[in-house]
């Protein structure tokens, strides 16, 4: 049993996760309520809470699971990449944790674990399994990155049944050049007051609206056809709103009802005229056509047997639904985790240690936080 911490961003989050597969528990305790007011994370804010909240979510965690610490046969701790403050309140933790039990301790990169999360529910789940190599996308307020992930030289196999204990080996294919897809729609919502974060706002929007009213055009990258780049739908939007004064009245009664807690989209959806859904549901079509043209295009190239999506915007309903889709047309198979397995969470760092643990892979007391941590 390996219990997971992950500090990265603004969650703090602990899991005991049994050999690499049956979850015992989850806990995530979210810092939005702090962030929500700046329209973004702020990183000292995110290091004190996280102070505040390691210990009472790692006790949740361990009796949610039933288990002691004595239970424990190793502690997990996300190393990077992430905001390095909140890195090291995990680290610190985890490391005083491991020390004090005599228990292997364990770093983890983040993206990783996003990457473990597909499998982790794949096996508690029984369901259809990924088939390696594969390609994965990772996109979230902070990554737009594409993996190639396959198993180790000499793992007897390359499906799931070896996901659990084989280590992956990861190629980066393509990432963005600037802005993470996330962070688009975030700075989307802040232009047209739709509050923070502005994804699930924007995705529940979207739905009233007509994708193809605006043009965005998809940017056409230079050199490697599998990167990404959302500076330039951002800032086609603000232009948009600049050339249609129109919107400003509403975007200013949005703003106001935030002021006084209206957050609900339900709520901001009776302030929106319907040019401001079509507004809406033409970026985020924008934003998904990008994503999966450019991640199958990339899937195809190598010959990938199965493509997984992972990260707080694979939450995204027709992100999802357009993967599902286009996979289809080209006879792939596209995995998502669960929502709740999407966003950050410690389930999948203590799902991406046992690989390491099987192989007795430890850190040791140096063991120090990598904000700009590769994967690859």
């Amino acid at each position: 049993m390996i219990l997971g911490i992950e500090s990265s961003c603004d969650e703090t989050a602990a899991a005991v996760v049994c050999c690499g597969r049956k979850i015992l528990s989850s806990v995530v305790s979210s810092q939005i309520d702090i962030h929500r007011k700046f329209g973004g994370v702020v990183p000292e804010l995110a290091s004190r809470e996280h102070l505040r909240q390691i210990v009472p979510v790692v006790r949740e965690a361990l009796e949610q699971a039933s288990v002691s610490l004595a239970d424990l046969d190793a502690v997990a701790v996300t190393q990077g990449p992430g905001l390095v403050g909140a890195l090291l309140v995990g680290i610190t933790y985890g490391k005083a944790l491991a020390s004090g039990l005599r228990k292997p301790l364990i770093s983890v990169n983040h993206l990783e674990g996003h990457i473990h999360a597909v499998f982790l529910e794949a096996h508690s789940e029984s369901r259809r399994q990924p088939e390696l190599p594969a390609l994965c996308l990772i996109v979230s307020g902070g990554h737009t990155i594409l993996y190639s992930v396959e198993c180790e030289a000499g793992s007897a196999s390359q499906s799931l049944d070896s996901a659990a204990t084989s280590r992956f080996v990861y190629s980066r294919i393509g990432g963005t050049r600037d802005d993470a897809a996330g962070e688009a729609y975030d700075k989307v919502a802040r232009m047209l007051s739709l509050g923070y974060p502005g994804g699930p706002v924007i995705d529940q929007l979207a739905a009233d609206g007509n994708p193809e009213a605006v043009r965005f055009n998809d940017p056409k990258m230079r050199g490697n056809p599998f990167d990404f780049s959302f500076s330039g739908i951002k800032t086609a939007m603000l232009y948009h709103l600049r050339r249609h004064p129109e919107f400003e009245p509403e975007i200013a009664a949005r703003k106001e009802a935030l002021a006084r807690g209206k957050r609900q989209a339900a709520q901001l959806r009776a302030l929106c005229s319907p040019a401001t859904l079509d507004l809406i549901a033409s970026f985020q079509s924008a934003v998904v056509n990008n994503l999966v043209t450019r991640s199958l295009g990339a899937a195809e190239q190598l010959r990938a047997k199965s493509v997984l999506v992972s990260g707080g915007v694979a939450a995204n309903r027709q992100l999802r639904r357009t993967f599902e889709e286009e996979a289809r047309k080209r006879r792939l198979d596209v995995f998502f985790p669960s929502r709740q397995l999407s966003t950050d969470n410690a389930a999948m760092i203590a799902a991406a240690a046992y690989p390491k643990y099987v192989a007795k892979d430890f850190a040791d007391g140096s063991l120090n936080a990598e904000p700009n941590l590769p994967l690859a």
